[in-house]
């Protein structure tokens, strides 16, 4: 498997030249320093999810188009070969599994959240939305100063282009599928 931070650092050049976007713009449009921009477009950079999901929205592209190569018409995913992205100290974890495609306006994430885990998330873009799926325990979704706990076999569709968060507010390990729609 091809390094995640070669992965991106392609992507993002790719995507910052067919735009003819120069790195003062792109820092300007994430709020990522222009020295961070570059750095990651090299490889000698680790992003966070945070700092992917900066350049995402200021970019108003999706996540993994940042994260993932092309896929093609049929492929099985397995869990272990997919790149696991963390925060909250390694207790929420994000697994792409179906990336953001040109002719496809979704991608399809697992997540793991540790009891008590928890992440915050800024605005993915005007009118995008989310869609999750709790197989097991339980997560408390926050939108709009609204919180909303969604339990094992249960559903939430919300709109993500304000602030948000996730937290697992059960006593297990929470596993939900996390679809995200842009309407582009």
């Amino acid at each position: 498997m091809e390094d995640i931070n070669l992965i991106i650092a392609k992507n993002l050049k790719a995507f910052r030249e067919r735009k003819k976007l120069s790195l003062e713009k792109v820092a300007e449009n994430t709020g990522v320093s222009k020295t961070m921009i570059s750095q990651i477009e090299r490889g000698e950079s680790s992003p966070t999810i945070t700092t992917i999901w900066k350049i995402a929205n200021g970019l108003k592209i999706s996540f993994t188009s940042l994260i993932n190569n092309p896929q093609p018409d049929t492929k099985v995913i397995f869990k272990k070969d997919v790149q696991t992205f963390s925060e909250d100290n390694g207790k929420y974890r994000v697994y792409p599994f179906f990336p953001f495609e040109d002719d496809r306006r979704f991608e399809v994430f697992s997540v793991e959240i540790d009891k008590g885990g928890y992440l915050s998330s800024e605005s993915h873009g005007e009118g995008t939305e989310e869609y999750l799926t709790v197989y097991e325990g339980e997560v408390t979704v926050r939108v709009d100063n609204i919180e909303y706990t969604v339990k094992n076999g249960d559903s939430i569709r919300f709109r993500v282009d304000k602030p948000h968060s996730y937290h697992n507010s059960g006593d297990t390990l929470t596993r939900l599928s996390m679809i995200i729609y842009y309407p582009m």
